[in-house]
């Protein structure tokens, strides 16, 4: 049922295609950094997770999602907490485990399956006692995070939560992983390998003889990476196995929060299988929305005091799912 008929989304005149949108918003968009107050969050397998919050005195919280290799700091995660506080919310963005400038204690890092850290995060959040209202909005990564913690939780996610937004999402993991491997991707697959190969050489010196770098350099898909790291560091039978338990696709039948999904249809990153139309059609919770454009991350608006389309779109939903706003007095 929940399908959005017709996306309002419009992008610029330069940027009509996926590519020009996604370079542009990761390129060029500059942003002051926020005066964030950080907490360290210990977790129970003995690694922590540092929050980096944004507080305007509010009821209502929003926590942000990063992704692949971001942190708070990028601009669609600063972006996101502006829009937010601006319209009186509180937020909190948390950095992924070692992407917040320290390497994290532990062997594995955050994967598109490790759900659990979000529900780490949300449920130190609600345990402060200080909000009525919670909101989550993920991007690419930290979207599939989002979506597979709110289904495989369904009715169990803590009573405070109300709505979700998440944009960009590779909810098939292995068609996302295919995709990112075509020719006209390589750009994008470089870099991220690139930032990948700084994690494993910090893993490599913090675990000698449990990690390797040899054979790095010939490393050039997804599929390749996750096979030799990802999976075997995190249990999974291989990149196949970690795909198809990871893939929020899979979860979303079970998501009881009014949840928005925005993938655009020229998105670089993902295939037809990243569209869970059926899903959607069938759920009372899942609105899926496809603009014509918007590229990955991308969704531009020039003007408009800096504020992105995507971000008005997550206030928005957010605002209409959380009922009456209120501040500490």
């Amino acid at each position: 049922m929940p399908l959005v008929a017709a996306s309002d989304y419009r992008p610029p005149a330069l940027l009509r295609d996926g590519h020009s949108s996604t370079l542009f918003a990761t390129l060029s968009r500059r942003l002051p950094a926020l005066p964030y107050q950080r907490q360290r969050l210990d977790l129970h397998d003995g690694d922590f997770i540092d929050i980096d919050w944004s507080r305007v005195g509010s009821r209502r919280l929003v926590v942000v999602s990063h992704g692949l290799e971001g942190n708070s700091g990028r601009p669609y995660v600063v972006g996101m907490v502006r829009a937010f506080n601006r319209a009186g919310w509180d937020a909190a963005a948390w950095n992924f485990r070692g992407c917040s400038g320290e390497l994290n204690r532990t062997l594995t890092f955050t994967h598109s399956g490790a759900s659990g850290d979000l529900a780490a995060v949300v449920a130190a959040a609600c345990a402060t006692g200080r909000y009525d209202a919670v909101a989550l909005v993920g991007f690419s990564l930290g979207g599939n995070l989002t979506l597979k913690y709110l289904g495989e939780l369904g009715d169990d996610v803590p009573s405070a939560v109300r709505a979700a937004v998440v944009f960009s999402v590779p909810c098939d993991l292995e068609g996302s992983a295919s995709r990112m491997g075509d020719r006209a991707n390589w750009v994008y697959m470089r870099r991220f390998l690139a930032e990948l190969r700084g994690r494993i050489e910090a893993k490599a010196a913090q675990f000698p003889g449990r990690v390797s770098l040899e054979g790095f350099a010939r490393i050039r898909t997804f599929r390749e990476f996750d096979e030799r790291y990802t999976a075997p560091l995190h249990g999974f039978g291989g990149a196949l196995d970690y795909w198809t338990r990871s893939s929020s696709k899979a979860f979303v039948g079970g998501i009881r929060r009014p949840t928005l999904l925005v993938n655009a249809m020229d998105d670089p990153f993902l295939v037809a299988s990243c569209f869970p139309r059926e899903e959607a059609v069938r759920s009372e919770w899942l609105h899926l929305e496809a603009p014509e454009a918007g590229g990955h991350v991308g969704f531009v608006t020039i003007g408009n005091d800096g504020e992105y389309w995507s971000e008005t779109r997550a206030v928005g939903f957010a605002g209409q799912h959380a009922g009456p706003p209120g501040n500490f007095p």
